[in-house]
Parts: structure tokens; C-alpha cells; sequence
């Protein structure tokens, strides 16, 4: 995959990458779900895409992604594959902290929505209670609309899908 010309930042994930992608995932496990390697297994087994995002040959991050028909125990992803047809379900992207600001997060997306096409859009969730205004600005940017809300007071996220209108786009 590439974008724009540039290089790809994602590469699959393998088995020697199992253990970084456990100890970055705890590290993250706050706005993450926690994971063992045998939630890793269970995940890569399902998933359509598991990438490394790497920064000049480097580990930077990685990302989990679920088309529609697997049988995975998300309830977000549930609700996706319960209202939609055809999706690409992005379950976590996770960048390390000196990979930060160097628009890895950015480029990874638009290899990931660049591969889906426009008729199999992006989904996702963000929380909304407690707000994540970061990532509901970050998503805004990139065409990413709620379609509804899941949870309750004190923990609640609005499901997204991206639209492929930008901020500023007229649209």
C-alpha cells in the first residue's frame, strides 16, 4: 500500500511482533481494551487487516481492522455488522509516544480507507463520555460522521463512519 507517492507505514504484523504489540497495547490499555496473547491470537485470527506502522524501519504502532461476518465478540462491531452491508470495522490504532505528531496516525488511515474503497466505508467508535476531543476532531477532519451512540452516562461512544467529506469541504 502506499499513499500520495510516499512509502507505506503499514507492514503486516508477525509473530516476532507479538510481544512489542502486548506491551504497547498495555501501555495504552487506559483508552484500550486489554489484551494477552491469547486476545491477540483470537484477534489476528478475525481480522481482515493486522499492520505494523512503522517510522524509518521502525515499530511505531499498529492497527486492527474487521470486515463484516467474522465472528468476533466487539459490541461495537456487532452493532456495525447487525446495520450495515459492507464495512471495514477499525478496532484500534495505537502510536507509540516518540512516534507522536509525525502524521503516522494520518497516513495509516488513508492507506487503510484508500484500500477499502468508496463503496466499503470506515467504521469506528470514539468515546464521547467521557469526550475524546482529540480523536472526535482528528475523525471530523478525515469525514468521519456519527451514525449513533452506544452506552450510558459516564461511558458512552458515538459510532462513526466515514463519509469521505473533509472539514472545509462544502459538503
Amino acid at each position: 500500500m502506499t499513499t500520495s507517492g510516499l512509502p507505506s507505514v503499514l507492514r503486516p504484523i508477525v509473530v516476532d511482533d507479538h510481544a512489542w504489540v502486548l506491551d504497547l497495547n498495555e501501555r495504552f490499555v487506559d483508552v484500550l481494551s486489554a489484551m494477552d496473547l491469547e486476545r491477540l491470537h483470537y484477534l489476528l485470527n478475525r481480522a481482515a487487516g493486522a499492520f505494523i506502522i512503522e517510522h524509518e524501519g521502525e515499530r511505531a504502532g499498529f492497527v486492527l481492522t474487521f470486515a463484516p461476518g467474522v465472528e468476533y465478540d466487539s459490541v461495537y462491531y456487532r452493532w456495525f455488522s447487525d446495520n450495515l452491508s459492507d464495512f471495514r470495522y477499525l478496532d484500534r490504532v495505537v502510536i507509540d509516544g516518540p512516534f507522536h505528531r509525525l502524521g503516522l496516525g494520518s497516513r495509516a488511515y488513508a492507506e487503510l480507507e484508500a484500500d477499502t474503497g468508496p463503496h466499503c466505508p470506515m467504521t469506528l467508535e470514539v468515546n464521547v463520555d467521557p469526550p475524546n476531543q482529540a480523536s472526535l476532531a482528528f475523525h471530523a477532519g478525515r469525514g468521519y460522521r456519527e451514525i449513533t451512540r452506544l452506552g450510558n452516562a459516564g461511558k458512552q461512544v458515538a459510532l462513526m463512519q466515514r463519509t469521505g467529506e473533509t472539514e472545509g469541504s462544502g459538503g
